[in-house]
């Protein structure tokens, strides 16, 4: 698995999108360098974590000096998406002790899964569009800590379970209230999965960096204001029992993703008289630390 690096997507004028590594010069466009030293090197993350060719990127990374491509200014770097097709996309829910108050539930005693499609993958600083109201207009934030697998395991234990994470981001698990609970039945798939609905960014950043990941504050804010305010160390279900129930019904496979949850401060659990859906026009902003700020604007 790829250590000590922090990753990010650029999007290129052709519509491509690459990753690009932060030095202490700048960031390395591994595209670029890669084709200059004539490597042959993975140039998206999902192709890194999942065809694990860790050599030929931490050489690329080694000669971007020398290979006399210009580094880029973070500032001016257009962002893509971090993952176009990782695998699988599992969800976590109501995994916060103060969540689960804040709902009136008990504590689950396994975690509560769903998932995602690629559909929903979106980029740091996008504009995700909404759905017109007539379809949905109860629109909600869920700033995640976003789990990265690295390596295949099944029946993982717990005692072993963050040997097996290659990294971590700051994700948003944007959700329609009213197509999740006030349609017959409750339609999830219908709620959580539309297109763009999984802002991801703007970083992928190596385990070893992160270090202890149910320890990490995570907030969101809504044109500057706080709505969310916690910490990870409020997970009912921590990483690693995460990754060992996961895995006792999934084989867990590198460029796997996996939401984990999100704090109490939700709209949908405010008093019905205090719920202001968010609308168009309104920045949304996900904080995990040591991971940086994902910002998308409703368009």
């Amino acid at each position: 698995m790829v250590k000590n690096a922090k990753i990010l997507s650029i999007k290129n004028g052709d519509g491509s999108e690459t990753m690009g590594v932060f030095s202490a010069k700048g960031v390395i466009d591994i595209r670029a360098v890669a084709k200059k030293l004539n490597i042959a090197a993975p140039y998206t993350l999902d192709q890194l974590l999942q065809e694990g060719n860790v050599t030929a990127f931490n050489k690329v990374v080694a000669g971007a000096e020398k290979s006399g491509v210009p580094y880029l200014a973070e500032s001016k770097i257009r962002y893509g998406r971090l993952f176009k097709s990782p695998g699988k996309i599992i969800c976590v829910g109501i995994n916060y002790r103060q969540y689960a108050e804040e709902v009136g539930v008990p504590k689950s005693a396994v975690p509560a899964l769903f998932n995602k499609y690629d559909n929903s993958l979106a980029a740091h600083q996008c504009v995700l569009e909404i759905p017109p109201p007539e379809v949905s207009y109860k629109l909600d934030y869920e700033t995640e800590l976003l789990v990265v697998i690295g390596k295949r395991g099944r029946n993982i234990p717990e005692s072993e379970a963050l040997n097996y994470v290659a990294g971590y981001c700051t994700a948003n698990d944007f959700t329609s209230r009213d197509l999740q609970l006030d349609l017959p039945g409750g339609q999830w798939m219908m709620g959580k999965t539309l297109d763009q609905y999984a802002p991801i960014g703007p970083n992928f950043v190596t385990a070893d960096i992160v270090g202890d990941p149910n320890n990490l504050q995570i907030q969101t804010l809504v044109n500057g204001e706080i709505r969310q305010n916690s910490n990870t160390s409020d997970f009912i279900h921590n990483v690693q029992k995460l990754l060992a129930y996961i895995s006792t019904y999934w084989a867990l496979e590198p460029g796997d993703i996996i939401f984990t949850g999100t704090p109490q401060g939700v709209i949908a659990n405010m008093p019905k008289d205090q719920q202001v859906w968010l609308k168009k026009g309104d920045v949304v902003t996900s904080v995990v630390e040591k991971l940086g700020e994902l910002k998308f604007t409703l368009g």
